[in-house]
C-alpha cells in the first residue's frame, strides 16, 4: 500500500516515514501543503497522513482542495487538542484525527482502519494454488506452513498476487513494494524476488512464482508445474 505524509517537520516526517515503510507500505513525503496537495491529487494513494500546520497552505486548505477532487481517506495530524479545532478537521472531510505527541502504534492501528475501510470491496483472502494469504493478517501459508517473511518480503508477494497471472515488471514491482523514485537499475528486485521464492518454493512443490525474461514476474499456479 502507497501513503503519502504530508509534514513539515523533519524529525517526525523521517520517524513516520521509516516506521510506516518498517511495516512494509511505501511512503511519500512532502513538507508543504502546496506539495503535498499535488502528490495526493496526481498519486494514487491508499490513505494520506496531513498535518495542519503546514508552510505554504495549511491542512484545512489541503483537506478541501482535496476532498473537492479526490476520496482519498485521510488522518489529520496536530498539535491542536480543542474540540473546534478537531470538528474543523473532520468537517473539512478528514476520515480521522490524531493529537501530537502520539503513539506510533496508535497512528498505525488507525493508517490500517481507514485503508481497511478504504478497500472493503477488495477480498481479503487469496488463493493461488495451495497458497494461501491473508491481506489483513499480513500472514502466508502453503499447505498449512506459515511463511517466515519480511515486511518486503510479505509487500511484494501481496503486489503479486493481487495482480495473480499477470505480469509485473521491475519498474511496477518497485513503484508498489519500494518507492516510485526507486532506480530500477540495481539488482534489489532480483535479489527480493530469489528471497521471496526461496521461502514461497520449498523442494518437491509446485512453483508458483515464475520469470518472465525481458517482462518480469508473474505468481500464479501452471497446469504443467503443478503437482
Amino acid at each position: 500500500m502507497k501513503l503519502l505524509i504530508i509534514e513539515d517537520e523533519p524529525k517526525t516526517a523521517g520517524y513516520l516515514t521509516r516506521g510506516l515503510g518498517e511495516e512494509g507500505y511505501s511512503v511519500d513525503h512532502a513538507a508543504n501543503g502546496v506539495d503535498g496537495l499535488h502528490l495526493a491529487l496526481t498519486g494514487d494513494y491508499d490513505a494520506v497522513v496531513l498535518d495542519i500546520m503546514l508552510p505554504g497552505m495549511d491542512g484545512l486548505q489541503v483537506m478541501q482542495s482535496l476532498r473537492a477532487q479526490r476520496d482519498t481517506p485521510v488522518i489529520m495530524l496536530t498539535a491542536r487538542d480543542q474540540v473546534d479545532d478537531r470538528l474543523r478537521g473532520l468537517g473539512a472531510g478528514a476520515d480521522d484525527y490524531l493529537v501530537k505527541p502520539f503513539s506510533f502504534l496508535e497512528l498505525l492501528a488507525r493508517v490500517q482502519a481507514i485503508t481497511r475501510r478504504g478497500r472493503a470491496h477488495e477480498s481479503t483472502q487469496i488463493q493461488v494454488g495451495d497458497l494461501h494469504i491473508d491481506l489483513l493478517a499480513r500472514r502466508a501459508t502453503r499447505r498449512g506452513r506459515r511463511l517466515n517473511l519480511s515486511a518486503k518480503e510479505f509487500a511484494l508477494l501481496a503486489a503479486l498476487a493481487r495482480r495473480r497471472s499477470q505480469i509485473l515488471s521491475k519498474t511496477v514491482i518497485t513503484e508498489t513494494v519500494w518507492d516510485i523514485n526507486f532506480d530500477t537499475n540495481t539488482n534489489v528486485v532480483e535479489v527480493a524476488i530469489k528471497r521471496l521464492r526461496a521461502k514461497l518454493e520449498y523442494p518437491g512443490e509446485a512453483k508458483l512464482l515464475h520469470t518472465v525474461r525481458g517482462m518480469g514476474y508473474v505468481l500464479e499456479q501452471r497446469e504443467d508445474e503443478a503437482e
